[in-house]
C-alpha cells in the first residue's frame, strides 16, 4: 500500500493487517505515559484540509507525533487557494517543500485520487465529498472488533443520510470485506441510486433495522438537506429516523451504538443513546472509545504507509 484513498477492493489481509497494528498502539495509549518507537522520525506530514475538522485533523497531528513525524497544517482559508490557485498546484508547491505524505480533506469527491496522479508521495484520504472516509470507518472497523472479538458474522445497521455519506460508503466497503452483513436503514430520498448493487440489506423502518442488527451507526445528518428537498422536516426525521430510548425499549433490543460525529442531538441521536457507557438502558455508546481508538488506528496507517 503506497496510498490509502479508500476502502473499495482493498485486500481484507491488509485491513486486518491495520487493525492488528492499531490493537498494539492502542495498549500503550491507554496507559499514564504512552511511549512509541519513533519509526516516523524526520518525516513530514502535510495535513491538507479544505473543510472543516476536530477528531480526524487532531488525531492524524497526534497520531504522527507519536510516530516522531513532523506535521505542516494547512488551511484553505489562509492559504493561496483564497487568491485562485488550484488543488494541482498547491499539492506540487507543498511536494517542492520536500514534504513526505498529504493528509486530504476535500469537498470534492475523487480528490485524493487525483492527487495520488500527480505526486510521487504518500497520499492519505480523511475524507472527500461523498465519495470516501478510509480511516474512520477502520476505527469503526476496530471499535466493532475490540468489543465483540471479531467482525466475521456481525449484523451492522448504518442510521441516517446514507446518500451523501463518506463514512457510510467506506464502512460498507470494509465490513463486507472483513465478512461482517451491513444494513442501512434512511428514507428512500436519502437512498443511494445503487444501493441494490451494493450486496447490503435495505430498511426504511427503523424499528425492523434494529430488529435485525447488532450494532449501529448513526451517521450526521447533513441539516442542509432538510432545505434541498430530500426531507419533510427535522422533527418528522427525528420521529422516524431518530435513536432513542423510547424506540429501544419498544423493540426490547440492546446496541452497542457508534456515530462519527460530531452528532446532532435530539435529532439523529437521543442525548442518553449518545451519552449511555453504562448500563441501565438498552444502548451503550462507543462515541469517545472511537475517538480514542481512532488515534491508534491512524498511528497504524501512517506507520503502514510510510516505512515501505
Amino acid at each position: 500500500m503506497k496510498h490509502l484513498t479508500g476502502l473499495c477492493n482493498i485486500p481484507a489481509s491488509n485491513i486486518t493487517s491495520i487493525l492488528d497494528m492499531a490493537a498494539g498502539y492502542k495498549k500503550k495509549l491507554i496507559t499514564p505515559c504512552p511511549s512509541f518507537e519513533p519509526s516516523l522520525q524526520n518525516k513530514r506530514i502535510a495535513l491538507v484540509f479544505f473543510e472543516n475538522s476536530t477528531r480526524t485533523r487532531f488525531s492524524f497531528e497526534i497520531a504522527a507525533r507519536h510516530l516522531g513525524a513532523g506535521t505542516l497544517n494547512f488551511s484553505a482559508s489562509s492559504s493561496s487557494v483564497s487568491k485562485g490557485e488550484s488543488l494541482s498546484d498547491t499539492i506540487k508547491n507543498l511536494e517542492a517543500m520536500q514534504v513526505d505524505a498529504f493528509v486530504l480533506r476535500h469537498p470534492s469527491s475523487g480528490a485524493a485520487d487525483l492527487i495520488t496522479r500527480i505526486t510521487s508521495k504518500n497520499v492519505i484520504n480523511a475524507g472527500d465529498g461523498s465519495h470516501e472516509h478510509p480511516t474512520q470507518a477502520l476505527l469503526d472497523m476496530f471499535t466493532l472488533r475490540e468489543y465483540f472479538g471479531t467482525i466475521d458474522g456481525l449484523k451492522v445497521i448504518i442510521i441516517g443520510d446514507v446518500l451523501h455519506s463518506r463514512v457510510a460508503r467506506s464502512n460498507i466497503y470494509g465490513l463486507i470485506t472483513a465478512g461482517a452483513e451491513v444494513g442501512i436503514c434512511c428514507p428512500v430520498t436519502l437512498m443511494p441510486p445503487d444501493a441494490d448493487q451494493l450486496g447490503i440489506t435495505l430498511f426504511t423502518d427503523l424499528d425492523r433495522a434494529i430488529a435485525w442488527a447488532d450494532t449501529a451507526i448513526v451517521l450526521r445528518l447533513q441539516l442542509e438537506r432538510a432545505t434541498g428537498g430530500y426531507l419533510p422536516s427535522l422533527e418528522e426525521y427525528s420521529v422516524h429516523y431518530g435513536l432513542t430510548d423510547e424506540r429501544l425499549e419498544r423493540v426490547q433490543k440492546h446496541l452497542l451504538v457508534l456515530h462519527p460525529g460530531p452528532i446532532n442531538r435530539e435529532i439523529e441521536i437521543a442525548n442518553n443513546v449518545a451519552d449511555r457507557i453504562q448500563p441501565p438502558g438498552y444502548s451503550k455508546s462507543m462515541l469517545l472509545e472511537q475517538v480514542t481508538n481512532g488515534v491508534a488506528v491512524r498511528m497504524a496507517v501512517l506507520n503502514t504507509l510510510l516505512t515501505l
